[in-house]
């Protein structure tokens, strides 16, 4: 048997890996398109930090570690698919063959339409190449502008914060990380930030880009122009899903059943360019966080490889961010339903917030901000569909009270 699979991130990797483990004879070939070895994205902002070297990045650190299993790495970039031939061609003129054939080509930044976007000082945090412009740029000192306050650029935000720069951060939105943070948390957040010595204008929006004597010019709605050395876009992503144009089944993503495979039998996706099973909503959604991309690339390739019960029963919204030493979290449906009840505790002066949301007596979304021991729990209570009953209106009094409800429905009583 013959597997490809496109993209070296966690999705690619961990298919590799498990195909070999189900396949000891079979031929597989993983493909990237960058000339470093495999590695993590979400590690970059360490490197940046200072933490880790660029090996430290490298989601296997063996220098043999696809040769010893026998799993052939290559660096090409993947022209077209032909799906009747069951082939690929790639940009050096050569063609593989396949029976089974995974994408996992990811996501990549996109760019607002500005003027300016193109300049040699605007850069990404996207790739190693880009941290590589971001260290020669943005050192103690300098002046810089994060554009974007999402999940992405918070955690961008530390690495620039700990570098010593003079940072600005441009948010669009009325609030930081708006779409896992309400406005009492992201606001929270807003002021957390300001403490630690960054700026942070919010409901701002760059018009556009020049450069003059040297420096960048920011120009905004409604304020000053800034002049910076390093603008750093992270505004959002989008799925890398160009090689399914015309061939497969696609949305914000491309469109996955419970087996990750796509509308073509033989054609699976994992990780950021699939769009699969969302666990609270019933529907489809892409989810780009590296949890969900890990537990697609097993189980893609546990069915690639002919397994029967690797079913995907949907992915549950998760994220948990550290930002200058403040955990924030959202779950579920954190922004609540139709019908739900809520309940929320608010300690500005020590930045702790907690909102449950309910549907029914079933906790179906939270978000916190300063609270960190009893986020899985949180996750738990949401994933299981655990029914609360008496327990869901004791939180609704006491939020906080999210491990004495888990231990009250899970752990089993003794005695009469």
């Amino acid at each position: 048997m013959k597997h490809i699979i496109i993209g070296t991130g966690p999705a690619g990797v961990v298919a590799a890996e498990t195909l070999r483990k189900r396949m000891p004879e079979a031929d597989i070939t993983l493909i990237g398109g960058e000339p470093e070895r495999p590695y993590s994205r979400m590690a970059i902002p360490y490197h940046l930090m200072g933490n880790i070297a660029e090996s430290g990045t490298y989601l296997r650190t063996a220098p043999n570690h696809f040769r010893n299993l026998d799993i052939t790495l290559l660096h090409q970039h993947v022209n077209s698919i032909d799906a009747a031939a069951k082939s690929i061609s790639l940009d050096n003129g050569n063609m593989l063959t396949f029976d089974k054939l995974l994408l996992a080509t990811g996501s990549r930044p996109t760019r607002p339409p500005l003027e300016g976007m193109d300049l040699p000082g605007v850069v990404s945090c996207w790739t190693l190449a880009d941290a590589r412009k971001i260290i020669a740029g943005a050192n103690a000192g300098d002046d810089v502008v994060l554009m974007g306050a999402g999940f992405i650029g918070c955690i961008i935000l530390e690495a620039l914060a700990q570098r010593g720069v003079n940072l600005t951060v441009v948010e669009m939105e009325n609030r930081m990380v708006p779409r896992m943070m309400d406005d009492q948390s992201g606001g929270l957040l807003k002021q957390w930030c300001q403490s630690k010595g960054v700026t942070v204008l919010t409901s701002t929006r760059v018009k556009c880009i020049t450069e003059e004597k040297g420096k960048l010019v920011v120009e905004l709605e409604g304020r000053e122009p800034l002049k910076v050395n390093l603008v750093i876009c992270a505004t959002g992503v989008r799925a890398n899903m160009e090689l399914a144009d015309g061939l497969l089944d696609t949305n914000h993503g491309i469109l996955v059943n419970e087996r990750l495979q796509t509308s073509h039998p033989d054609i699976y996706a994992a990780g950021d360019v699939a769009e699969g099973k969302d666990f609270s909503t019933g529907g489809y959604s892409v989810q780009a966080i590296q949890p969900t991309a890990v537990e697609h690339g097993a189980l893609a390739a546990i069915n690639m490889a002919g397994g029967e019960d690797a079913l995907h029963r949907g992915s549950i919204n998760m994220n948990v961010l550290d930002t200058m030493g403040l955990i924030s979290a959202s779950f579920g449906l954190w922004q609540g339903v139709d019908g739900g009840d809520s309940a929320a505790l608010d300690n500005p002066q020590r930045y702790r917030y907690i909102n449950l949301q309910f549907e029914d007596d079933r906790l179906v979304g939270a978000n916190a901000l300063g609270l960190t021991q009893h986020v899985g729990v949180l996750r738990g209570l949401i994933q299981n569909q655990t029914r609360l009953g008496k327990w869901k209106h004791k939180l609704m009094e006491d939020p906080t009270r999210i491990m004495e409800a888990y231990l009250a429905q899970h752990v089993p009583r003794h005695g009469p």
